[in-house]
């Protein structure tokens, strides 16, 4: 009872109490214990597509993970990281998707094998969340404004007087071939964030030629913007789907002696704080990464605990910063 705090006791009894279990080294009962007698494992799996050290290279993965991590705290709940590949894992005995001991899961978004681990999910019949990705009507989602977000960025730009824009794109598909995409690839994207980013862009700039990247990195960026800016026609705007990307894009302006907003305007999406940006405040739209990892978890603690769990939009806001500027004449 004392460890427990399901029935009162006296401050007194506490005491006396907890201070016996500390002479014997007893720091209470085991949380496993507890899940057993539930018929639950006390695990949430958290699925991502990359590989893990990569994912977490990420700042809005990371911001995503703490916001969650903290809404299954109070559940006793640990969590699991497991990458959507549904065949085997890198070692033989870890878990994978369809194997591991989960009581309910979580999926990113922003993945190209999207709707197989869902499939995976549901078939194992265990609670599911989806975070940024379309799981129709009947799967709790954490979803967000990501296509009317970055028309409203493109919106700003062509307002500047710029024609020339170029797309930057998150990897479009699970293979993250990057280079640029064909008049057909916008069809075939199978990452529901990158087309929705997508489409927002090119509601403004129809069109705009894309270039996919390989991953949300300052590298991926800077691979990227290299190709973009050695062009002769080169784009005096690049609208880049993460602020990691921009700040590559940024690094490739300057290599190519080329002057931020002056020259080149770069647009960013997340409002996340980049190392070694400075004196560089990123036009960007800042999402609410922490809320729609506490969202996501909410959810899982409602149907773990036999409530329904409802679906939540949540919307970016648009900050202007000092990397657009007007188009050079």
């Amino acid at each position: 009872m004392v460890f427990s705090g399901k029935t009162p006791v006296s401050e007194a009894t506490s005491r006396r109490v907890r201070e016996a279990a500390e002479a014997l080294g007893y720091s209470g009962p085991d949380p496993r214990a507890a899940s057993l007698r539930r018929g639950r494992s006390g695990i949430v799996g958290v699925v991502l597509e990359e590989h893990l050290g990569a994912a977490f290279l990420d700042p809005v993965t990371r911001l995503t993970m703490d916001g969650l991590a903290e809404a299954v705290a109070p559940l006793g709940a640990g969590l699991l990281l497991l990458r959507d590949g549904l065949g085997a894992a890198s070692a033989a005995s870890a878990p994978t998707l369809t194997t591991a001991p989960v009581d309910a899961a979580v999926l990113m978004g922003c993945s190209g094998s999207l709707r197989e681990s869902l499939a995976a999910v549901l078939a194992r019949r265990l609670p599911v969340v989806v975070l940024e990705g379309d799981a129709g009507d009947d799967v709790p989602q954490i979803r967000l404004d990501s296509r009317e977000a970055q028309r409203q960025a493109a919106s700003h730009v062509k307002g500047l007087g710029h024609t020339r824009v170029a797309i930057l794109t998150l990897p479009t598909t699970v293979a993250r071939r990057r280079g640029w995409l064909d008049a057909g690839a916008a069809d075939r994207i199978t990452v529901d964030v990158t087309r929705d980013r997508l489409a927002g862009a090119r509601d403004v700039f129809p069109g705009a030629p894309a270039y996919a990247s390989a991953g949300s990195s300052i590298d991926e960026g800077l691979r990227a913007g290299r190709e973009m800016l050695g062009a002769a026609d080169r784009p005096t705007a690049v609208l880049a789907q993460s602020d990691v990307l921009a700040a590559g894009i940024i690094r490739a302006a300057e290599e190519a002696g080329l002057r931020v907003p002056e020259d080149l305007s770069v647009t960013g999406f997340d409002g996340v704080v980049v190392d070694g940006l400075a004196p560089y405040e990123l036009t960007t739209l800042v999402q609410p990464a922490t809320d729609k990892g506490r969202a996501a978890g909410e959810a899982v603690a409602a149907m773990l605990e036999g409530r329904v769990a409802a679906s939540i939009h949540f919307t970016c806001r648009f900050r202007e910063g000092n990397t657009t500027g007007p188009a050079p004449v």
